[in-house]
C-alpha cells in the first residue's frame, strides 16, 4: 500500500473496518480546506491505474459531498464511505 501526504500512514480505521485495509493507494487529507482536498485526491487518482483504488482520510466538512460528487463526475466508484464523525473515511476504485 502506498503512502501520500501526512506524518502518520497508520490511520486508526485500517484497525477497525477491513474494508479500507485492502486499498491498493492511501492518502490523508487531514488539515486540508476545501477545494485542496479533492484537487490532491484528482492528482493522485490519475497516478493510479485503473481498477487501483485509494482510501482517503479527511475533516473537511465539504469533503462529505465533494468526494461523492467527484467520483460521479470523474466516473470512479465510491466503494465505502464514513461520514458519521470525523475523521471522514472513504475509499475509491479508479475508473476507466
Amino acid at each position: 500500500m502506498e503512502y501520500k501526504k501526512g506524518s502518520d500512514p497508520i490511520f486508526t480505521k485500517i484497525g477497525t473496518d477491513p474494508i479500507y485495509a485492502t486499498a491498493d493507494h492511501q492518502y490523508d487529507a487531514l488539515g486540508l480546506r476545501c477545494p485542496e482536498p479533492v484537487m490532491m485526491i484528482r492528482k493522485t487518482i490519475r497516478g493510479l491505474a485503473d481498477g487501483q483504488t485509494l482510501y482517503v482520510i479527511a475533516d473537511d466538512p465539504a469533503t462529505t459531498r465533494d468526494i461523492p460528487s467527484f467520483c460521479r463526475f470523474m466516473h470512479h466508484q465510491l466503494l465505502a464511505s464514513d461520514i458519521q464523525a470525523t475523521p471522514y473515511h472513504f475509499l475509491i476504485k479508479k475508473g476507466a
